[in-house]
Formats: structure tokens, C-alpha cells, sequence
């Protein structure tokens, strides 16, 4: 009697410490900022909670050989009181998973949505660094355009310049033949081949000048 009074009593102790500690545990499912990995109070208070329902088996196994040792006819409360002691354990083991279910969906939860704006926000930086980007690539290419443009226009206006040199060269030209003109036959004939080639020329440089207008105005 007194072995199985000890051990009860040992076993109420523990059940009451079981309750106090769920308690302890429950807190941390309301908690409004969980940290992203169990604190270590957290984890200490779920490690007691192991412990003691741990050591409630062992007590409970020692309850039951106890009464296997004694007489049938005395056993009947003792058999009672040792089943609710089980049931009690079973009870609690489960709330044990079902408190730390909560802290871990409580914790997904928080962190979910702290994650899901860290996510927009990165979203939202990596969109601006996209639109600088590709307003520096549109920018480098009117520059370029603008580069080409100017070549065109430089190269344009010294093809100008030599055929305004050919053309005060074709016209010295021009004014010694027609002195002799009238002293060499034939000459006549020649002068009207030179200005044939030098309307020709003049078509020329018009066409390459409008070509370069419509390529400037085709860009922009």
C-alpha cells in the first residue's frame, strides 16, 4: 500500500506539472511576432513536456506491476484509477502535438505573409531596375542613330565641297574651251559632251542629297 500510494502521489505530481507546462506552451500560439525557428524557451518547455510524459509512463508501468502482484479482490479501484492515469497520458500526449501543430501553422502563417510582401517588394525593385535598363538600352541606341546621322550628313557635305571643286574646275575648263572654240574644229561638239556630263553630275548630287534627307527623316 504504501509503494502504490508513493507512486501515485509521484504521478499526480507530474500530471500537475504536465498542465502547468501545456499552459506555458498554449502562450506561444497567440504569440504575435513567432521568430522564424523556435526560441529556446520555446523548445525547453515543449522538451519538459516530453520529460514528463515520459516519466508518467514509467510511473504507470510500475503502477501496473504493482497490481499484477496483488490479490484479484483488491485491485478492482486500484485497476480504476490506473486506467484514468492512461487515459489522462494519452489525453495529453495528444494536446502535446496538437499545441506545437498550432505554434508551427501559426509560425508558417506569420512568416508566410512576411515573405509574401518580402517577395512583392523584390518584385517591385527588380521591375524599376528592368525599366532603368531598358531605358539606358533605348537611350544608347538614339545615341547611336544620332552618331550615324551626323557621319552621313559630314560625309554628304564633303562630297558637296568636291563637286563644287569639280565644278569650278569644269568650269575654267569650260571657259578655256569655248576661247578656242573658235579656233579649233570640232570643239563644239565637245563642249556639248562636257555640259551633258555636268548636268549628269548635278542629277547625281541631287539624288544623294535627297537620299541622304529621306534616310535622316526615315530614322527619326
Amino acid at each position: 500500500m504504501s509503494g502504490w500510494a508513493t507512486l501515485r502521489q509521484s504521478l499526480r505530481t507530474l500530471e500537475s506539472q504536465t498542465e502547468s507546462q501545456f499552459h506555458t506552451l498554449s502562450q506561444f500560439t497567440t504569440t504575435p511576432k513567432l521568430p522564424e525557428s523556435p526560441s529556446s524557451e520555446e523548445t525547453q518547455c515543449s522538451s519538459t513536456i516530453s520529460t514528463l510524459l515520459d516519466s508518467r509512463e514509467t510511473l504507470i508501468a510500475q503502477l501496473s506491476r504493482l497490481l499484477d502482484s496483488e490479490p484479484q479482490s483488491t485491485t478492482q479501484l486500484k485497476q480504476t484509477n490506473l486506467t484514468r492515469h492512461r487515459d489522462l497520458l494519452t489525453e495529453h500526449r495528444s494536446e502535446h502535438r496538437r499545441l506545437l501543430a498550432q505554434i508551427t501553422q501559426a509560425r508558417d502563417r506569420q512568416h508566410l505573409l512576411s515573405h509574401v510582401r518580402a517577395d512583392i517588394a523584390a518584385s517591385r525593385s527588380d521591375a524599376q531596375d528592368e525599366e532603368s535598363e531598358y531605358m539606358l538600352r533605348e537611350r544608347g541606341q538614339i545615341d547611336r542613330s544620332h552618331t550615324v546621322i551626323d557621319g552621313i550628313i559630314a560625309q554628304a557635305y564633303s562630297i558637296n565641297e568636291n563637286f563644287g571643286v569639280q565644278r569650278e574646275t569644269l568650269a575654267s575648263v569650260n571657259r578655256r574651251i569655248k576661247v578656242a572654240a573658235g579656233t579649233l574644229p570640232g570643239v563644239n561638239e565637245l563642249m556639248g559632251r562636257i555640259g551633258n556630263k555636268k548636268r549628269r553630275d548635278g542629277v547625281i548630287l541631287a539624288g544623294f542629297i535627297a537620299f541622304c534627307f529621306i534616310l535622316f527623316f526615315w530614322i527619326f
